[in-house]
């Protein structure tokens, strides 16, 4: 039995690990992979199911993760025919550069690629969705609950291990053999009953326990940190706000006189584009997405030329979604409460991928911002913000708060109160707690 038990361990850890790494390969194809690469079909890219067997088949399957971590590096250094016959095949559409994965990160991606099982034909011919598919607003799944079940079934395996080897101390102790008699429930309710006393008081830990994680679960409903959608093109917010220093506002013009901050037209993008093609670069066939998108075509002359035929727009999936119920506006936050983009974004001149959910610990490494604890993007959040931020009233600056400052003269009393406690006034103070601000 001891043997069975060691064994039954062994298979549970096993599993437990097998599944700790499939959750990780997905996670990761989910964020690098899934704009351009699909499981079991070609796409922008080509499938990713069985790509490192054709590279072994090519006599190149040490060369795959050298691929997938830069692949212009590999095809320059003329060490891989397969590398070039890929390239040529998609039309010279260049993949983005992950030199951040690690060979077995790669390994991982591809062990998670493999490991998934093909459409039903029959449930595709009856209109199920591509299994495959990657939604932008998908939710990743972690393992968690896989694992806490893999813990619970290791605990049951000691519990009964642990008492098995009890019972035989006993009747080798006692000689009685009624102990070998006697099922794990009877034993276990007679040992209960004799000890009711400490297992009343483990039941009632037991149950606040259970009543504690089931309500703190209940906080994470919603909580979006580090949600980052795929996008139809690969944009490095480092490379244009960072070390080309276009400011925010040039892309997203709306920002200071709506209450969304907008997203760039193609048009837009075409403004630098025209000039910059990215030939020979590995960001070129990011650049031809936006071609496509414009109708560009750069076989009109050197400069190129727009087509007759209407492009194909780009279409981004958002980022920060928030409830219909609330109400958020960008231009009262950027010009009347001045309040930096980084603040909520975090620091874009750094992000090397599009936008995401930045979770507030990485907010608070920003220099200037407010430090908070709640979640991003949770009402917690706003709150906390309202009541640290403090306005400028008074200054000739700002319309909006030159107005409040003129109406509190009056009051003398009531703008001594709100200086009183810390000498300046925030948002909360003016009314920015209050339901109707955020709420229809």
């Amino acid at each position: 039995m001891a043997k069975s038990l060691r064994l039954f361990a062994f298979l549970c850890v096993t599993i437990f690990v097998q599944h700790t790494l499939n959750a990780q390969g997905e996670a990761l194809f989910k964020s690098k992979c899934s704009s351009c690469h699909q499981i079991h079909k070609n796409g922008t890219g080509p499938m990713l199911s069985g790509a490192r067997q054709r590279w072994i088949d090519a006599g190149e399957g040490d060369l795959i993760t050298k691929w997938v971590q830069n692949n212009a590096a590999l095809r320059a250094s003329g060490a891989s025919k397969r590398a070039a016959a890929v390239f040529k095949e998609y039309g010279g559409s260049q993949m983005s550069i992950f030199a951040d994965l690690t060979d077995d990160q790669v390994n991982q991606i591809l062990d998670y690629a493999d490991a998934q099982p093909k459409e039903d034909p029959a449930a595709a011919k009856d209109g199920a969705a591509d299994p495959n598919a990657t939604q932008g607003g998908e939710e990743e799944e972690g393992g968690l609950g896989f694992v806490w079940l893999i813990l619970a079934v290791l605990f049951i395996v000691i519990i009964l291990s642990v008492g098995g080897v009890r019972r035989q101390l006993k009747v080798a102790s006692t000689g009685d053999e009624k102990y070998n008699e006697l099922t794990y429930w009877e034993e276990f309710k007679t040992t209960a009953w004799k000890y009711r006393g400490v297992t009343g008081l483990v039941g009632l830990v037991l149950t606040i326990a259970v009543l504690v994680v089931v309500f703190k679960s209940l906080y994470s409903i919603n909580v979006m940190e580090n949600y980052q959608p795929s996008q139809p093109v690969a944009f490095p917010h480092s490379r244009h706000a960072g070390e080309n220093g276009i400011d925010c506002k040039y892309c997203h013009n709306s920002v200071t006189k709506s209450k969304h901050a907008g997203l760039p037209s193609v048009n837009v993008c075409m403004n630098c584009h025209k000039q910059i093609n990215g030939d020979g670069k590995p960001f070129a066939g990011e650049i031809k997405k936006i071609y496509a998108a414009a109708g560009w075509d750069t076989k009109f002359g050197p400069a190129g030329g727009y087509r007759n035929t209407k492009g194909k727009p780009l279409v981004w999936n958002k980022v920060h979604v928030l409830p219909d119920h609330v109400y958020f506006n960008h231009s009262q936050h950027v010009v009347v409460g001045g309040v930096d983009c980084k603040q909520c974004h975090g620091d874009m001149t750094q992000m090397k991928e599009t936008a995401k959910v930045q979770p507030i610990e990485e907010l608070n490494k920003i220099e200037g911002n407010i430090k908070l604890t709640k979640a991003t993007l949770t009402m917690g959040w706003c709150i906390e913000c309202h009541g640290a931020k403090e306005v400028t009233v008074g200054d000739g600056k700002n319309a909006y708060y030159d107005e409040i400052h003129s109406r509190l003269k009056k009051n003398k009393a009531l703008y001594r109160k709100y200086l009183t406690n810390d000498g300046k006034l925030t948002v909360n103070e003016l009314g920015g707690w209050e339901c109707a601000k955020c709420h229809y």
